[in-house]
């Protein structure tokens, strides 16, 4: 099994820190790219065989994709000010964008046929989750219940310092829906104040899989099965954008047996 817990590289000539293919995770679906770019900077990509969720986690970007031309979109300068822009891009797909301030690009990744057109995402509301200590906020980029992807599942959450996230523990690591749906996970974190750390617990039933991760900022931490929460220590706000792909795009879980006097909200 891969390791869970990767740290960001210093940028390479296209700015990229993070490069997490199925290959290097060892799993089958969920491709992550990270980038931090400079103003003027620019990438060009073809989607292949995958489609592809352009994420700006900060700042403003011009991007084209296909014969869609987004014009400049973005308007946060950290991803703790506003919500998410993103542009959804299909297999077989020529992109690019260019950097109009610094910019910070999160690329999600995975497998599809094609037939969706490319598309812009504006941020959607915010959503709370949970309650008092559980409480976080999530922005749907591509929701389960989204018809403008064919595997990508993608979301943003802020989790206040002090508070737990992706919690109570859950999973979606068996193939059996309606109940449950097999998905992989990333989680790409980014800490507001830059220092400090988060904690991610990843852990199965019987313990075979049992590990428990100091996330430093922009860390990304794989999710190939089993319970995976989240902890933000007071004092410092936690983001993180969460990609997941598996054989159904729909997000079925199953809680911690432990845990089932909780309520998921």
């Amino acid at each position: 099994m891969a390791k869970l817990l990767v740290h960001s590289s210093a940028p390479d000539r296209d700015g990229r820190i993070h490069a997490i293919t199925p290959q290097s995770a060892g799993w089958g679906y969920v491709g992550f790219e990270a980038f931090i770019l400079s103003e003027g900077q620019t990438l060009q990509r073809n989607t292949g065989d995958v489609e592809q969720c352009i994420v700006l986690v900060s700042g403003k970007a011009r991007v084209k994709a296909g014969a869609l031309d987004c014009g400049v979109i973005g308007e946060r300068m950290t991803p703790f000010d506003g919500g998410p822009h993103a542009v959804y891009v299909p297999p077989q797909t020529e992109w690019t964008l260019e950097a109009v301030t610094p910019c910070e690009i999160g690329l999600c990744s995975a497998p599809a046929k094609g037939g969706k057109p490319p598309l812009y995402l504006p941020p959607s509301p915010v959503e709370q989750r949970g309650q008092g200590t559980n409480a976080r906020y999530v922005s749907n980029i591509l929701p389960d219940d989204s018809l403008h992807a064919e595997t990508l599942l993608v979301v943003e959450v802020i989790t206040p310092g002090g508070n737990w996230s992706s919690y109570p523990p859950h999973k979606h690591d068996t193939d059996n829906p309606p109940q449950e749906t097999y998905l992989e996970e990333t989680y790409y974190h980014r800490l507001k104040r830059g220092s400090g750390f988060a904690i991610q617990r990843v852990y199965t039933d019987d313990r075979t899989l049992d590990e428990t991760m100091a996330v430093s900022d922009r860390d990304v931490v794989l999710v190939p099965k089993g319970y995976h929460p989240v902890g933000a220590p007071h004092g410092f706000d936690l983001y993180y954008l969460n990609v997941m792909a598996g054989p159904v795009r729909s997000w079925k879980f199953t809680m911690a047996p432990d845990h089932a006097h909780l309520v998921y909200k």
